[in-house]
């Protein structure tokens, strides 16, 4: 079993690489779309797992938009030194 701190950062470390594919996706396609919901079922049973009930979900949803957000900048990091 994942303390809380163990499943926000799993949530984080699991959205980065797809932050990183929804930046490069246009806004609202079917990729941006596939980016943004794939990993939505793995914290989902993450969460089950992990034995938390629903009430933790607003923190899950911070640390989901914060590993979109990571990964999205670290492509436009990476993006911005190619140039």
């Amino acid at each position: 079993m994942l303390s809380l701190i163990e499943l926000m950062l799993a949530v984080l470390l699991i959205n980065i690489p797809f932050g990183y594919w929804r930046s490069k996706a246009d806004r609202f396609s079917r990729h941006w779309m596939m980016a943004v919901h794939i990993p939505v079922p793995l914290v989902f049973l993450l969460r089950i797992i992990s034995g938390f009930s629903w009430t933790i979900i607003p923190l899950l949803m911070v640390s989901f938009a914060t590993g979109q957000f990571i990964g999205g900048n670290i492509r436009n990091i990476f993006y911005m030194h190619k140039i």
